[in-house]
């Protein structure tokens, strides 16, 4: 009797940083356990944004100088929570950065992780200062324009959702932006990404950039695209050098 042998096709192996591997499906479900991780953070974060919608609300209305003008029933209470979970989201930040770069860099040891770790609180300091530069750099030269623009013509009143969408789409892009330059020199450490890459691929990163600025200001004129669209590619320089400083940090390991 000849014994007949089956073979099982192989799972794909993914390195956990501990000298054991993982299968994809023991990836993938990572990637669930991940993003459960950075959901609750989100929740967590927007309970939080829910307490202090009212004053926040209160500080960017001040630009507009009144009340904002509502047109269907629901529309106050929509924008409120639009406001909380603006809150939430950037007071998750850190633990979503977190749980996004140990799923992209899988193989990292102890030592690599507590590394990390000490990366994320100037990560989100960055995020905060991208926030700061939005509502002092970007946002009043915007609005000036916006109110300003043929006022013979145009009459500025603004809805609530128009106005908070245009605001807290500007804060927290921006403040997203801001991170990548150690987001990617931390990829540097571990050669995910080199300065050589960055740079290669610079007609990419501008129409990246401006894509992006058109996204982040939804106003169709390109004053206000270019003081996005500026800093933007300031950041990506600001990455390429960190990247080559990342670099030279693990050539001398």
């Amino acid at each position: 009797m000849s014994a007949e042998v089956q073979l099982k096709p192989q799972q794909p192996l993914i390195p956990d940083g501990n000298g054991a591997q993982m299968g994809i499906f023991e990836h993938l479900d990572e990637l669930r356990r991940r993003l459960f991780v950075s959901a609750i953070a989100l929740v967590i974060g927007t309970l939080g944004g829910v307490a202090v919608a009212t004053p926040v609300l209160k500080f960017i209305s001040e630009p507009y100088g009144r009340a904002f003008i509502v047109l269907d029933p629901t529309g106050g209470v929509v924008q409120y929570f639009r406001v909380a979970i603006m809150v939430g989201a950037s007071l998750a930040i850190p633990v979503i950065t977190y749980e996004l770069l140990m799923f992209i860099l899988p193989g990292l040891t102890g030592k690599e992780k507590k590394w990390l770790l000490v990366s994320i609180f100037p990560i989100f300091f960055l995020f905060i200062v991208g926030i700061g530069f939005a509502w002092f750099i970007l946002i009043p030269p915007a609005l000036g324009f916006l109110v300003n623009f043929q006022p013979s013509i145009f009459h500025a009143e603004w809805t609530a959702d128009h106005y908070l969408a245009f605001v807290t789409s500007l804060l927290f892009w921006m403040g997203v932006a801001f991170e990548t330059p150690l987001v990617f020199f931390v990829l540097s450490l571990f050669a995910v990404v080199q300065s050589r890459q960055l740079l290669h691929h610079w007609r990419i990163a501008i129409v990246g950039a401006a894509i992006a600025a058109a996204v982040i200001t939804p106003t169709v004129d390109p004053v206000n695209m270019m003081l996005v669209m500026g800093p933007l590619m300031a950041l990506y320089v600001l990455s390429i050098a960190l990247v080559y400083i990342g670099g030279r940090i693990i050539k001398g390991r």
